[in-house]
């Protein structure tokens, strides 16, 4: 083995997108406006739903800690990615790259389980009359605390496996951010164990949510059907139209990036990737489900008159 094979790294340098200096800067503007444009929106969206009595029902209440979610898991990242594209390049010490996989794993999770939790129009739509009685706050509230301890219990186990691996030979990542598939490159030794617990995790995760959302849309998709006019499916669909939006960008991502072989994959594919989920998917949930929802975009016109009248 060559001798810089040998050598333990103790810190990383992301390198991701200084290879064009000359893009650094419009870059840099680019992602800084994503990112403000993120908290503007999902901010906006969670004043909204507090302020407006007529949000207050299980689904808006789940949408604002995604909107939550959203905030605290492009924070962990961007301002990161900017550092790198400022300062072409950062150096980040192995505990201080722990606790960003970590905190962005914990907040991604519970990402992944708020948006199966969404799922909820299952028993708005097939079972109406009961949906007051099922979705109570209670039985919300017990979902989103359930929802946090999954994703705390998941981020430990996944960062305390990644980061008991041994790291030698180059200490560059090429990308926005510690993350697995990068991390994995650079491990040298016998990581099995390891590899294995974090697959494990990986399809607890995604694909379980995922197994969750479809079993409920197919039960939607027959009380749909069921509904004898034509205007009647289109209007109960359309209902779930905004939510499906969001679990086909972001799982999609997540898939591509996590559910397959890394380690013959292109580092630039993986870094125009990962930017589109931690960066441009958080910006765009707001407007999906603003845009395409008339009970938030009714609720943000009376805000709207309320603030010009006063």
């Amino acid at each position: 083995m060559a001798e810089k094979n040998l050598t333990i790294v103790n810190k990383f340098l992301l390198i991701a997108f200084t290879e064009c200096p000359e893009w650094g800067l419009l870059l840099f503007l680019l992602f800084l406006f994503i990112y403000l444009i993120t908290l503007l929106g999902n901010w906006g969206m969670i004043i909204l739903i507090r302020v407006d009595h007529q949000l207050h029902i299980p689904m808006y209440f789940l949408l604002s800690h995604l909107s939550f979610m959203d905030i605290c898991y492009s924070s962990v990242t961007v301002p990161q990615m900017l550092a790198v594209l400022l300062e072409h390049g950062a150096v980040l010490s192995v505990t201080r790259c722990a606790a960003q996989f970590f905190l962005f794993t914990f907040f991604g999770s519970i990402d992944c389980y708020l948006l199966a939790l969404m799922a909820d129009r299952y028993v708005a739509v097939c079972q109406p009359l009961l949906y007051v009685t099922i979705m109570t706050q209670r039985a919300c509230l017990s979902f989103v605390a359930g929802a946090y301890i999954a994703g705390l219990f998941s981020a430990l186990v996944r960062t305390v496996s990644a980061f008991t691996l041994s790291f030698c030979g180059t200490n560059e990542i090429d990308f926005i951010f510690c993350d697995l598939p990068p991390l994995l490159k650079l491990t040298c030794g016998d990581s099995y164990t390891q590899e294995l617990v974090i697959i494990v995790f990986a399809i607890f995760v995604i694909p379980a949510c995922m197994v969750m959302i479809l079993v409920s849309y197919l039960f939607i998709i027959v009380a749909i059907m069921k509904i004898p006019s034509a205007g009647g499916r289109a209007k109960t669909f359309s209902t779930c139209a905004s939510h499906l939006t969001a679990v086909s960008l972001f799982f999609g991502t997540l898939i591509f990036m996590y559910l397959r072989d890394n380690s013959n994959q292109s580092s630039e594919k993986d870094r125009v990737v990962s930017v589109f989920y931690t960066t441009v998917i958080p910006m765009l949930n707001p407007l999906i489900y603003s845009l395409r929802n008339k009970e938030v975009k009714e609720a943000l016109r009376k805000v709207l008159s309320r603030a010009r009248l006063s």
